[in-house]
């Protein structure tokens, strides 16, 4: 086990078998990852059944749950991405940790803006400075202060280096916004869907919930491995092995067409 998952971890720092990698996964990732969300918001949005109290505002959960363990979940990889990227000066953990950045900041927009339409027919409120909720706003600047530092700094290993500090870091604030609600007296409700336990959500409810969710996950795969396929072309990564010709070699070239990778 312990072999295979070293191996693993060898081979997708080569930006080549990276590149393959890529090309054998992406063709079905991402229309699985859009058929799930689409099944999930449909089966949450249209027919799920109206919550006892909530009514129909309820719903706004099949955008906002996801989004916000999406981007969670998309920091806490960023501060896996970083810490290999300081220890072991992995240039494909650098590639990580740009692609991460982009999608995970728009999750955590996301995830504020369907809070602060749901807090306003559930709290009379759009914005509490809640902990949940003023962590979850700390998670979106620290994505935005992770793009900001490698776009302002030249030097791509330079920016990296900085950004992957900050990223690690940074996964404090993730272990804020998941356990403040159990550590502090907030507006926000415990968690309804627990991964072990039972979840006191009802199942007609949860399933769509939980399709919503591995298909917002995937397409943030998707999202990812479409940039860092990208970023390793514009680093010039793929000269001397790209293929010369044929539909994926253009599509190569359109993706990055400063990488010259023919």
């Amino acid at each position: 086990m312990w072999k295979t998952i070293k191996r693993w971890y060898h081979q997708l720092g080569s930006p080549r078998y990276f590149y393959r990698f890529c090309e054998v996964v992406l063709p079905w990732l991402l229309p699985v990852s859009l058929a799930l969300l689409a099944v999930g918001l449909v089966w949450g949005l249209v027919y799920a059944p109206v919550e006892r109290y909530q009514g129909d505002s309820y719903r706004i959960i099949y955008i906002h749950v996801p989004a916000s363990s999406g981007a969670l979940m998309g920091y806490i990889a960023m501060g896996v991405a970083g810490l290999v990227a300081l220890v072991w000066r992995m240039k494909m953990a650098e590639v990580m940790l740009k692609a991460l950045a982009p999608f995970g900041a728009a999750l955590a927009a996301v995830s504020l803006l369907t809070g602060a339409l749901w807090g306003k027919p559930t709290w009379g409120t759009y914005w509490q400075w809640d902990a949940r909720m003023t962590s979850m706003l700390i998670l979106l600047f620290l994505y935005l202060g992770i793009m900001a530092l490698q776009n302002a700094i030249r030097d791509p290993r330079q920016a990296a280096r900085a950004a992957a500090l900050l990223a690690v870091v940074g996964v404090i604030n993730v272990v804020i916004v998941k356990y403040s609600v159990e550590w502090l007296n907030t507006l926000h409700q415990g968690a309804t869907l627990k991964v072990v336990g039972e979840s006191s959500i009802d199942a007609s409810m949860k399933w769509p919930l939980l399709i919503s969710m591995a298909g917002l996950w995937l397409l943030y795969a998707a999202n990812v491995l479409m940039r860092a396929r990208t970023e390793v072309l514009s680093r010039g990564g793929a000269r001397g092995w790209a293929p010369r010709c044929g539909r994926a070699s253009a599509r190569w070239r359109r993706a990055a067409p400063s990488a010259r990778p023919c």
